[in-house]
């Protein structure tokens, strides 16, 4: 497919709307759209506040391209700092399994680093584990809610367990960008009055999961640390924290 000539006229469009890299954006939408009407609709729906990565079909991550479909949540490039985490703690072979998947990134981009790794990775949301499949293929995808989709031999035997739970407050979600607020599902972004409700049931449950010496990973933000390295205390494992200034990003360690 041939990209479609890109028209200054669009380019304004995405500024004035206050696309910071109006050019950029305008140039990869040119080369997902097959007609100028396409590439028109495309700027429409983006300057009415859709994600990039939707539009596109795709998110980079990792020196990956993702696929993304509509209704699942976009990776973020501060979950790089979680990704890198859990590549230095998986060794050969190692059984590796990611929770809250989304579209498979954190996992696809783990499996690029260490092909030789066991994976499996889980959703509770239908749609997700579907993006999942296309973007892991040969790996078990598992629709369900947290561990209750992974099959019992697993339990006791995960090297690294990472787990991108949501964890926006709920009164907070209201203050989050539009394309975030108004185009993912909420349950990818609702962590509960405080943030950290799933976190809390992945630190409490997981730790009968992990292997000997086997570590569970989670996001949060910065103000959440001290809460966030104590709920994984309460659960038993030994916690730590693992910032990252560049992406923004704090990547809390439980390890058993």
């Amino acid at each position: 497919m041939q990209p479609v000539p890109l028209a200054d006229h669009l380019v304004r469009r995405l500024r004035t709307a206050g696309c910071v890299f109006a050019e950029d954006e305008a140039r990869l939408l040119a080369a997902a759209a097959s007609s100028p009407g396409e590439l028109d609709d495309l700027v429409g729906r983006r300057i009415a506040g859709a994600p990039l990565e939707v539009l596109l079909g795709w998110a980079e991550f990792c020196g990956l391209r993702i696929a993304v479909s509509p209704g699942v949540f976009v990776p973020r490039r501060r979950t790089e700092a979680l990704v890198a985490e859990a590549v230095r703690l998986t060794g050969p072979g190692a059984v590796v399994v990611d929770l809250c998947c989304g579209s498979g990134a954190v996992a696809a981009a783990v499996l690029a680093a260490r092909p030789d790794a066991d994976l499996h990775a889980a959703d509770v949301d239908p749609a997700a584990v579907a993006c999942a499949r296309r973007n892991l293929p040969g790996v078990p995808v598992l629709v369900g809610d947290l561990f209750d989709a992974l099959p019992e031999e697993l339990r006791g035997r995960i090297a690294v367990l990472t787990a991108n739970v949501p964890y926006v407050p709920t009164d907070a979600i209201a203050l989050m960008p539009p394309e975030a607020r108004d185009h993912e599902p909420r349950g990818t972004l609702d962590g509960g009055p405080d943030g950290l409700a799933l976190a809390r049931r992945v630190a409490a449950d997981g730790a009968a999961w992990l292997a000997p010496g086997g570590s569970l990973l989670f996001e949060c933000s910065e103000g959440q640390a001290a809460a966030a390295l104590e709920l994984v205390t309460t659960a038993g494992l030994r916690a730590r924290l693992v910032t990252d200034d560049e992406r923004g990003a704090t990547v809390v360690v439980g390890t058993r």
